[in-house]
C-alpha cells in the first residue's frame, strides 16, 4: 500500500509520522518551499498529546512546552477568576498524558525532524487530483504525477482536494478577528503571572494567554469584532493602539501584555460548514480540509492529530481494501469533529455576549460550575480529554462514546 498526503502542516506531518511508524509507504507533497510557522501559540490537550507521545515525541514536548496548573476564566472588569478547572498534575493522573502549551514553530520543528526526507516533496503545488478503480493520483504544477492506492487531502481550510473532489465553496466568515502577539517573559516579570491557561471574557471580546517556549515567552490572542475590514492572514500586522482601544474599560493585565508586545498581528476568523462526507472512493480529507473550526475550544490542531492516527491505523488494519478502510475512518471520526465545529461556534457566542444581563447570567453559570466541579473536570472536558485514538481505530472506544457531550 502507498499513500499520497497533500499538505505537510501539523495534521499532514503527524499522518506522515504515523504511516512511517506503521510501515506504510507514503509521500508528503507540500506547496511551501520549507517548513515555517507563524509566531503563535498552540494548546495541546491530552487526547492529542497521547498520539504525539505514541510517535516518540515525549522528550521533545517536555523540552519546549509548558504545563499549566489550571484553566482560569476571569471577569473582564475586575480580573476575578470565576471558574477554575484543574490541569497539572490532575490531567496526567486522570488521562495519563499532560495538557501542554507550545509555540507552533517548536512543534513544527519537532514534527518535521521526524519525517523521512525521501518521502517529502517541498515546493510542489498540486494542481490536479484524480482516481480510478485501481489508483489515486496527484499532478503538480511542474508536471510531475504521483500515483498511489490512497490520496489524503491534509491541505487546510482552503483545500484544493476538498474543492475539486468534494463540495466547492468558500469558508464561512465568523465576523470576528483574532489579534495576537508573543511577549518575552522577562519583559513582564513584574506582572507575576503564574503558569496557567487564562481566558478573560468581556462584552463582545475575550483575551486568551499562556506561556510557551518552556516558559520563556507568553502568547496572547484577543478575539473580537474589528471596526475595519481584515483579511484571513496570520502575517497581517495590527497597531498596538488598535488592540488596546478594544480593551478600554477592562482591568489592567490585557493592556500591559499588549503594550509589551513588539508587533501585534491580526487575522479574520473563518471555519467551514460540515460536509456530508469526507471520503470519495480512494480519496479522503482530514484536519482543517475536513472540519476547519473556530479556536474557542483549542481543538483545531488536536483534532487533526486524532484524525492522523485513526486514519493511519485504520489503513494498517485494512487487509488491502482501502476504500472500505477510508469509509471506516470517516465513521470513526466525522461525528466527533463535526460536533466540535458546532460547539466552537456556540462558544463564540457565549464568550462574547454583550447584554449586561447575559454577561451576568454567564458569569453566574461559571461560578456554579466552579462550586460543582472544584478541581475536577467538567463533563465537556472529560468528553474531550478521555478520547484514545488507538482505541477508536480498534473500535474499542465504547466508554468514550457513552460519555455525555455538550447539550
Amino acid at each position: 500500500m502507498k499513500v499520497i498526503v497533500i499538505g505537510a502542516g501539523i495534521g499532514g506531518s503527524v499522518l506522515g509520522m504515523s504511516l512511517k511508524q506503521l510501515g506504510i509507504a507514503h509521500v508528503l507533497i507540500e506547496q511551501a518551499p520549507g517548513f515555517s510557522e507563524v509566531g503563535a501559540g498552540i494548546q495541546l490537550s491530552p487526547n492529542g498529546v497521547r498520539v504525539l507521545e505514541t510517535l516518540g515525541l515525549g522528550d521533545a514536548l517536555r523540552g519546549f512546552c509548558t504545563e499549566p496548573d489550571f484553566h482560569k476564566y476571569s471577569a473582564w472588569d475586575t480580573g476575578e477568576t470565576i471558574l477554575r478547572t484543574a490541569l497539572m498534575p490532575r490531567v496526567r493522573e486522570a488521562y495519563g498524558h499532560a495538557y501542554y502549551h507550545a509555540h507552533r514553530s517548536d512543534l513544527i520543528d519537532a514534527l518535521t525532524a521526524s519525517l523521512e526526507a525521501k518521502a517529502l516533496c517541498l515546493d510542489s503545488e498540486v494542481v490536479d487530483v484524480g482516481q480510478d478503480e485501481h489508483a489515486a493520483w496527484a499532478v503538480t504544477a511542474d508536471g510531475r504525477r504521483f500515483e498511489a492506492d490512497v490520496l489524503i487531502g491534509a491541505d487546510g481550510i482552503h483545500s484544493r482536494v476538498r474543492e475539486q473532489v468534494f463540495k466547492p465553496g468558500p469558508p464561512r466568515a465568523s465576523g470576528y478577528v483574532a489579534w495576537r502577539g508573543v511577549v518575552d517573559a522577562a519583559d513582564i516579570e513584574d506582572l507575576e503571572i503564574p503558569v496557567s491557561a487564562y481566558v478573560d471574557m468581556g462584552p463582545g471580546l475575550s483575551f486568551v494567554y499562556y506561556y510557551v517556549c518552556g516558559g520563556a515567552r507568553l502568547n496572547w490572542i484577543a478575539l473580537g469584532q474589528s471596526k475595519g475590514a481584515k483579511r484571513e492572514s496570520w502575517s497581517q500586522t495590527a497597531s498596538k493602539a488598535e488592540v488596546i482601544a478594544a480593551f478600554d474599560g477592562w482591568y489592567a493585565r490585557p493592556r500591559h501584555l499588549i503594550e509589551a508586545t513588539k508587533q501585534p498581528f491580526v487575522t479574520a476568523l473563518y471555519d467551514r460548514d460540515p460536509l456530508d462526507s469526507w471520503v470519495a472512493g480512494r480519496i479522503a480529507l482530514m484536519g482543517d480540509a475536513a472540519h476547519a473550526m473556530l479556536p474557542y475550544h483549542a481543538q483545531g490542531a488536536v483534532q487533526s492529530i486524532e484524525d492522523a492516527w485513526v486514519l493511519a491505523r485504520t489503513l494498517s488494519l485494512s487487509d488491502g481494501d482501502v476504500v472500505v478502510a477510508l469509509r471506516h475512518y470517516e465513521t470513526l471520526r466525522r461525528d466527533r469533529a463535526n460536533q466540535l465545529v458546532q460547539q466552537s461556534r456556540n462558544a463564540e457566542r457565549w464568550y462574547h455576549v454583550q447584554d449586561v444581563g447575559e454577561v451576568a447570567a454567564r458569569n453566574a453559570r461559571f461560578r456554579r460550575n466552579n462550586e460543582q466541579f472544584g478541581d475536577d473536570f467538567s463533563p465537556q472536558q472529560h468528553w474531550l480529554y478521555s478520547y484514545d485514538a488507538e482505541q477508536a481505530a480498534l473500535g474499542t472506544d465504547t466508554a468514550w462514546r457513552d460519555l455525555p457531550a455538550w447539550s
